[in-house]
């Protein structure tokens, strides 16, 4: 199947080598809004050589696939790039899916591994310095080492903050924590979108505290010196 993905931002468009052909064959069928059939149904279709259909697809599930990848990228023409990547070795591999779990469960788990593979990346390239930090994160830590219980930790610093200590946790800490804490995720659902055990879940998520608890005293460290 050779298709090309078009995406804009979150706004696609789907062609396909195949869709006149898809379209003559439409016409001798009854007329249904494609809308209308199930991820299943609509994956029988693109297997059967109705690829153009997989726009359907990509329209029903972009939304919850770019906001997975804003969590873990800054840049939106990287989340779009993402987007679009999943979504091509989504269709490459489409005859993999075998219906166990519902598709948006695979399509998603694909996802999360690929936003994994980025946050590694840029681990690999990034050169930034958690002492550059502004007056009001400075400010903050201050606050917080003095009296932590009274913080204001919905101020913009304390959120600017944690987006930076974030970035400074190994991908698997920082993707367990994201899913656990800021998208209030279950253990069990987390073990079902990275295909890690239960168990290795709880250990990561213990682990990534502890290592955002490190990170943290070292700023507060720091601060005072």
């Amino acid at each position: 199947m050779n298709v090309a993905i078009h995406l804009t931002f979150g706004e696609q468009a789907w062609t396909s080598k195949s869709e006149s052909e898809s379209e003559s064959k439409s016409k001798s069928e009854p007329t249904q809004a494609p809308e209308a059939f199930s991820d299943t149904e609509i994956i029988r279709r693109v297997l059967a050589g109705e690829t153009e259909r997989f726009g359907v697809l990509v329209t029903r599930h972009q939304t919850r696939l770019f906001a997975l990848a804003r969590r873990y990228l800054r840049r939106e023409e990287d989340v779009a790039d993402l987007v679009q990547d999943v979504l091509v070795k989504a269709f490459s591999r489409l005859d993999s899916w075998r219906g166990e779990a519902p598709f948006e469960h695979w399509l998603m788990r694909m996802a999360t591994r690929a936003c994994l593979d980025a946050l590694r990346s840029q681990r690999r390239h990034r050169e930034d310095s958690l002492s550059d930090l502004s007056a009001e994160e400075n400010e903050w830590l201050d606050r917080h080492a003095a009296s932590p219980d009274r913080s204001d930790h919905h101020a913009e610093a304390a959120r600017s903050l944690v987006r930076k200590v974030f970035e400074q946790l190994s991908p698997a800490h920082r993707l367990v924590l994201t899913l656990l804490e800021l998208e209030d995720r279950s253990v069990k659902e987390i073990s079902m979108t990275t295909g890690w055990s239960q168990t290795l879940v709880k250990v990561r998520a213990f682990r990534a505290r502890a290592e955002m608890k490190r990170v943290l005293s070292r700023l507060q460290t720091d601060t005072f010196l």
